[in-house]
């Protein structure tokens, strides 16, 4: 890999480029269940694109992330559940571990895997239907 800077009118001053991450790629085996997962967790339709019989993609939002999620069917991008530690990012991890749970979402407990009141050192864990595992972080 080079480390040639690049040449680019969104260059910053050290010479890099911005690299805004907008969209994961989540295979799943079945859409319509997937979907429905997602959007009870409260995250944003935001288009759902169907080309053929055997292609399939969902886009969604979790609410306030820049960042959005593609679940589908034919992706070239991997195996259903085989997407493993996506973080997603909140402030108070046990009130969303509460509200993830009280949705039927299977969340795992609450882990200090730090120094106690170390920022970022909460986790919990859940995965959706086809075992796609996200990782919840305290900011």
């Amino acid at each position: 890999m080079s480390s040639t800077p690049m040449s680019n009118e969104h260059a910053t001053s050290a010479g890099t480029v911005d690299l805004k991450l907008e969209v994961v790629v989540i295979p799943v085996s079945d859409v319509v269940r997937a979907k429905r997962f997602y959007e009870g967790l409260g995250w944003r339709l935001d288009a759902d694109f169907v080309i053929g019989d055997d292609w399939r993609g969902v886009q969604m939002t979790p609410p306030g992330s820049a960042c959005s999620v593609v679940i589908g069917v034919g992706l070239p991008l991997g195996e259903p559940g085989s997407v493993k530690g996506v973080q997603l990012v909140v402030e108070d991890i046990d009130a969303v571990r509460a509200a993830m749970a009280e949705r039927g979402v299977p969340v795992g407990e609450v882990q200090q895997l730090g120094p106690e009141g170390a920022p970022g050192s909460r986790f919990c864990f859940f995965e959706d239907p086809d075992g796609n595992m996200w990782a919840v972080q305290q900011r």
